[in-house]
C-alpha cells in the first residue's frame, strides 16, 4: 500500500509565528519551496478554506487543507510551531502542530483519505509527542517519514 501524501524536505519547519494568518502565509511559502507550487494561489486556497470554518483539529493540531489545480498527487508541508497560536481549533487549545494539505482538484475521496492518514498520524500518542519535541526539521522529516510509512505497510 502507498501513503496517501507526499512529503518532501523541503516543505518541513520549525517556526515561531505569530498568529493564523503568518502560519497560513509561512505554509504556502512551503509549499511554494517544497512542490514548486504558486505561493498566491496555495494562499488564496488555504485561506477561502479556513474562511469556512477552522481547521484547527484539536489535540494541538490544525490541518489547514484544500484542492488546487496542477498537482498529481495529494501533497504535505508540515510546521512545528515554537510557541502556540490560537488557531479557533474545536477544543480551544492552541496550535503548536500544523499539517498542510493540498489535493488535485478533483481528488474526491483521495482528499479525504489523506486527511484520515494525517488524523491518524497525530492520535498516536507516541508520534504526537515526538513531533512536539522535535528540535529541527530534519528530525521532523525523520518521524514523520517513519510514521507515514509504518501507516502505508
Amino acid at each position: 500500500m502507498t501513503p496517501h501524501f507526499t512529503l518532501a524536505p523541503d516543505a518541513i519547519s520549525v517556526a515561531t509565528l505569530a498568529d493564523k494568518p503568518a502560519v497560513l502565509q509561512a505554509l504556502a511559502a512551503q509549499f511554494a519551496q517544497g512542490w514548486g507550487l504558486d505561493s498566491e494561489v496555495v494562499l488564496d486556497a488555504l485561506e477561502e478554506r479556513e474562511q469556512l470554518g477552522s481547521t484547527g483539529f484539536g489535540r494541538g493540531v490544525a490541518m489547514p487543507h484544500s484542492r488546487i489545480p496542477g498537482i498529481p498527487r495529494p501533497v504535505v508541508a508540515v510546521i512545528r510551531l515554537r510557541q502556540p497560536i490560537d488557531f479557533a481549533a474545536a477544543d480551544g487549545l492552541p496550535v503548536s502542530l500544523v499539517f498542510g494539505l493540498l489535493s488535485p482538484t478533483n481528488s474526491g475521496a483521495t482528499h479525504l483519505h489523506a486527511l484520515a492518514a494525517l488524523s491518524r498520524l497525530v492520535r498516536d500518542e507516541k508520534v504526537h509527542d515526538a513531533l512536539l519535541d522535535a528540535p529541527d526539521a530534519e528530525v521532523l522529516y525523520g518521524l514523520l517519514t517513519n510514521a507515514v510509512d509504518r501507516d502505508a505497510a
